[in-house]
């Protein structure tokens, strides 16, 4: 058994207005649980941030019910077995789940994966092998349908997603335009995820450098941001073209509404499409991405980056790193030393 007494937890205190706050949450301790029969005892080492944890904050229709006022904040995690009464885990087991902002946490073993972080961090399940990883790998090859020889733009270029995204399209045969914000962004887009060309949207006009970069057209577009990119990047659609809708983490704090997408007759000029999807549809393929997506790795043909800010206090201040565009690569809160 753990020597920990303690388990903190944020629990959502107020439903956001824009940008959340601290106040939004409540930083609660409770004695940590014990494990009931077919339930594992986890400690928490690392904690995924994730921009769809905004929408989870809200009231309202969506695909996963809202988080309830005084509940334990949403968030998948990392972490090793500490305890358990469920034959298929051992204390030492490192385990990846929905397991909430927490010390620790109780779970049915049906819901935990168990991995192995001997050849690659612990970290990389919550990124390139984890939910990022996957959303990159179904998005881009199922719903984008990218083939080689084909035009691939992505917005959010070196965040979580974007990253792997991109660079499965390379390992394709795709040429890879990456939209980031700064320089440095931009840098680490061409130099080290080696995409053919970047943009950066805080300095330069997107619709004029997607027409430059991609002048017949792009083929697939994988979308993380809407608002004024995607209006820029349906502007210069090539025929037939794919419309990967992602996210829109432009407009996740608006407190307007949300701003569609103002030229998507574009749409019906160049005969393209535009569909939205959800990783979870694809859970019966998660064990064929994942090892397709390690193998990558393991090549060197696809890399990883996790952007890894310490001290479980800080959760409320670290999130909001993905909405002032902060982050390079995959966010991750640590929350106990690995």
């Amino acid at each position: 058994m753990q020597s920990a007494t303690t388990n903190r937890q944020f629990r959502l205190a107020a439903r956001p207005v824009g940008i959340p706050k601290r106040s939004d949450w409540e930083l609660t301790s409770e004695t940590v649980p014990e494990p009931r029969d077919g339930e594992v005892l986890v400690e928490l080492l690392y904690l995924s941030l994730d921009p769809a944890m905004r929408g989870w904050m809200n009231e309202g229709r969506s695909y996963v019910p809202p988080v309830k006022i005084g509940e334990v904040m949403r968030a998948l995690g990392a972490g090793r077995v500490v305890a358990g009464r469920h034959p298929g885990f051992s204390v030492g087991d490192e385990v990846t789940g929905t397991l909430g902002v927490q010390e620790y946490a109780c779970a049915d073993g049906r819901e935990l994966t168990k991995v192995d972080a001997s050849k690659v961090p612990l970290t990389a399940y919550l990124g390139a092998l984890g939910m990022t990883g996957l959303t990159a790998y179904f998005g881009l090859l199922d719903v984008g349908a990218a083939r080689a020889g084909e035009t691939v733009a992505v917005s959010g270029a070196a965040g979580a997603v974007g990253m792997i995204a991109g660079q499965i399209a390379k390992i394709g045969g795709c040429r890879v335009i990456g939209i980031a914000g700064g320089a440095e962004k931009c840098r680490y887009v061409v130099e080290e995820l080696k995409f053919d060309a970047a943009i950066d949207y805080k300095s330069a006009n997107v619709t004029a450098a997607l027409r430059e970069h991609a002048p017949h057209g792009i083929d697939v577009y994988f979308d993380n941001v809407g608002g004024e990119i995607l209006d820029a990047a349906l502007a210069n659609l090539a025929r037939h073209a794919r419309v990967v809708i992602c996210g829109a983490i432009s407009q996740y704090n608006s407190t307007t509404g949300m701003r569609g997408p103002s030229n998507y007759m574009s749409l019906l000029v160049t005969r393209s499409r535009m569909q939205g999807f959800l990783v979870f549809d694809y859970a019966e393929r998660y064990g064929e991405a994942v090892r397709t997506l390690a193998g990558w790795m393991a090549e060197g043909r696809l890399v990883s980056r996790e952007d890894v800010v310490s001290g479980f206090a800080t959760f409320p201040e670290a999130l909001l790193k993905l909405f002032r565009g902060d982050n390079t690569g995959k966010l991750v809160l640590q929350v106990h030393d690995a």
